[in-house]
């Protein structure tokens, strides 16, 4: 998810009984997210100052608390400072036990997010899992539940994992592995297929939907004129939804099996056209970079290229500073060894870069 430079702030990450200097970084969710997985996965005690200090509402917030608890739950852990608005954590990992754990935000928070922590985790979990996430599937500043399905899904299961996810009762059920394979995505071939989906849901009239779609594909058309462009316009069932909204994805299926997206939310005061463009243009740009994935994705891999048993190598776009944080820390906690070089591919884009990475082959002993 993006990060708002106006918020960029420090915050201090130490893994404690390592002896490591503290890490100053960028400040926000994320860091909580990757340091908390590793350290779960590690049996690495941990300590985090300084959260969100530079926000409004500095400190944990409900969506992040959840996914602390759900971790410490899962591996019988112990957390001090685990309160709403704390700046400072020290959490303390047991034994990754698996079973069936709730996470709550009692707000719009993303059940996304709270899948990125616990993922991880579970997937080298004693015993099966089964996680209930509870919260907002199509939030701002995280990703679409629509994106998690259609985009993360397929890209990550390349990892030799299954991911079984059921939105209407907002559960997911990864199957435990012995290890994750490496992974090899920078042959992104050719687009052979543009699909997506706008919806309403609540109070609004499918009219919306409709118009997202349209301003999408008239985007989508000025650079993509030999490919039909498929964007369902729905109305969301009243007992599926909870709330009004609006919103719209839109993917890129490769003839190599890469998967690049754009999506964007509606909000009062926001047109129709403007959401289905600001969608159109994300892809479009997701496309003019050559990357074998999209800008929101290359974070969320570099914790399974840490721990998968060899080199991985992804072709992106231009590394964001969510992957530059999400590398960092990587490779501080698991010694996995990241490099990051322009791509020297001769049909590539100058803003084409390769990542990669020499995983640690984190071994599940439970299996």
């Amino acid at each position: 998810t993006p990060v708002d430079t106006e918020d960029l702030k420090q915050c201090c990450v130490s893994p404690l009984l390592l002896g490591v200097d503290p890490l100053f970084l960028l400040q926000g969710g994320q860091i909580l997210r990757v340091s908390t997985a590793l350290s779960c996965l590690l049996g690495t005690p941990l300590r985090v100052r300084n959260i969100r200090a530079g926000r409004s509402q500095p400190g944990l917030r409900p969506q992040h608390l959840s996914g602390l608890e759900m971790v410490r739950a899962l591996c019988d852990g112990k957390m001090e400072g685990g309160e709403i608005g704390s700046t400072e954590v020290t959490f303390t990992p047991g034994k990754i036990k698996g079973g069936t754990h709730l996470a709550d935000t009692k707000t719009a928070g993303s059940v996304c997010l709270l899948m990125q922590v616990a993922m991880p985790c579970v997937l080298f979990a004693a015993a099966p899992s089964e996680l209930h996430l509870k919260g907002g599937t199509n939030a701002e500043m995280a990703p679409q539940i629509d994106y998690t399905v259609m985009v993360f899904k397929p890209i990550v299961e390349k990892f030799n994992l299954t991911l079984d996810c059921i939105i209407k009762r907002r559960g997911y059920y990864p199957k435990g592995v012995k290890q994750l394979s490496p992974i090899t995505l920078t042959d992104r071939g050719t687009v052979t297929k543009i699909h997506g989906r706008a919806f309403v849901a609540g109070a609004l009239p499918v009219k919306i939907a409709k118009d997202m779609a349209s301003a999408a594909v008239r985007c989508i058309r000025k650079e993509v004129r030999d490919l039909y462009v498929n964007i369902q316009a729905v109305r969301e069932p009243d007992n599926e939804a909870f709330g009004t909204g609006t919103g719209i994805i839109i993917v890129a299926e490769t003839s190599t099996g890469c998967l690049l997206a754009g999506s964007s939310l509606g909000k009062r005061g926001k047109s129709a056209d403007k959401v289905g463009m600001e969608a159109a243009e994300m892809l479009l740009g997701n496309l003019r970079h050559g990357g074998a994935v999209d800008d929101y994705l290359q974070d969320q891999l570099i914790i399974f290229m840490a721990l998968a048993d060899g080199i991985s190598r992804v072709k992106t776009g231009p590394i964001t500073l969510h992957t530059e944080t999400a590398i960092h820390f990587a490779e501080q906690l698991t010694k996995a060894k990241f490099t990051v070089t322009k791509s020297e591919d001769d049909g590539s884009s100058k803003d084409a870069y390769i990542i990669e990475c020499q995983g640690i082959g984190l071994l599940n002993p439970n299996l």
